[in-house]
């Protein structure tokens, strides 16, 4: 999720031009053979988020199940940007206490000197340098599951297993196309054929996962992996923002009976709910988009209660963490706050 104002307006432009998912500009990779020059190393590593981004909210998501928090140290940035990036101002003196910068394009510009492309998160910076290592939202937590095994927690569980690895993959890629950037087509859409479009696109989609989690309690297999984290992320967002703000109203999460359970669980599930800032995420949607949102004001609802109720979904079987365990509490700190949770 972008942030810097590269001479597209700024966030005023949201909503006035077509939606483009750019590439990651910077695809160095973390890897425990070193092979880009960043090999993997227990503190030497900062990852950047902000809990409103549902793309860094895989990150978090992963972290937290894989056990690396002491590994790999977390800075979250204010959900209401401005046009220069992500700014830090949740922090003392509105600098992140570890890299002491005011915002994350500082990183960006110690990487590549006048970088002119948007400020993204996630973003793992290298501590010693200041520098920004990556922000490939779709290889970080990838490579957190298969790169950084020997700093896993005990129990932790296998997200990306070897032999599911082909379906996984294509699951993630409908996913990704039709729903992760499908709500964002529909949101941004300057014109009704084009909005049309990516609506329709983004229901018949969701209504073949319905189809899928109808039998089965996960999206692969019968343990949580990598593709379930990169669904819960916008499911968990949908009715708070992406129902009204982005006008994807064909009905509501909380209207489908398998993907609100299938939506619950994961939320009750050790690592997903533990992440999730509901109030980062409304006021970062409807105060950051104004061109979509010209006022400003932030909805008092959807009522979040919902959410802990009971789902029924153990019926199915599976095992979350498979032979595994959960992971332990939230570290000191990184606790979501009260006004954020159901």
């Amino acid at each position: 999720m972008g942030g810097r104002d590269d001479g597209g307006g700024g966030n005023r432009a949201y909503g006035r031009k077509a939606f483009k998912r750019s590439r990651a500009h910077f695809q160095d990779r973390i890897t425990a053979d070193g092979r880009d020059g960043w090999p993997v190393e227990a503190g030497r590593y900062r990852l950047v988020v902000s809990r409103a981004c549902p793309w860094a909210s895989r990150a978090l998501v992963s972290r937290r199940l894989l056990g690396l928090e002491d590994a790999v140290s977390l800075a979250v940035a204010d959900p209401v940007q401005d046009d220069r990036s992500w700014r830090f101002t949740l922090d003392p003196d509105g600098r992140d206490p570890v890299l002491g910068i005011r915002y994350l394009s500082e990183a960006y510009d110690r990487r590549e000197t006048d970088y002119p492309g948007g400020v993204s998160v996630p973003a793992v910076v290298d501590v010693p340098s200041g520098k920004l290592v990556t922000n490939d939202y779709q290889q970080i937590t990838l490579d957190f599951a298969t790169e950084w095994t020997a700093l896993h927690r005990e129990g932790a569980p296998d997200l990306y297993p070897e032999k599911r690895r082909d379906e996984i993959d294509a699951v993630m890629d409908d996913v990704f196309r039709d729903v992760n950037n499908g709500v964002y087509r529909a949101g941004f859409a300057t014109g009704q054929e084009e909005y049309e479009a990516a609506c329709t696109r983004l229901f018949r989609r969701l209504e073949s996962l319905e189809q899928r989690l109808e039998r089965q309690r996960y999206l692969v297999g019968d343990t949580v992996t990598e593709a379930d984290i990169r669904l819960f992320t916008t499911l968990v967002r949908f009715d708070p923002v992406y129902h009204g703000h982005f006008k994807c109203n064909l009905w509501k999460l909380t209207e489908s009976r398998v993907l609100w359970a299938y939506a619950r669980d994961l939320y009750q599930t050790p690592g997903f709910g533990d992440t999730v800032d509901f109030d980062h995420i409304k006021r970062h949607y409807y105060q950051v988009h104004t061109g979509i949102n010209p006022s400003g004001i932030v909805p008092l609802g959807p009522g979040l209660a919902g959410w802990t109720t009971p789902h029924h979904r153990e019926e199915l079987g599976g095992r979350p963490f498979g032979d595994g365990s959960p992971p332990g509490p939230v570290p000191p700190g990184e606790e979501v706050p009260a006004r954020g949770r159901p």
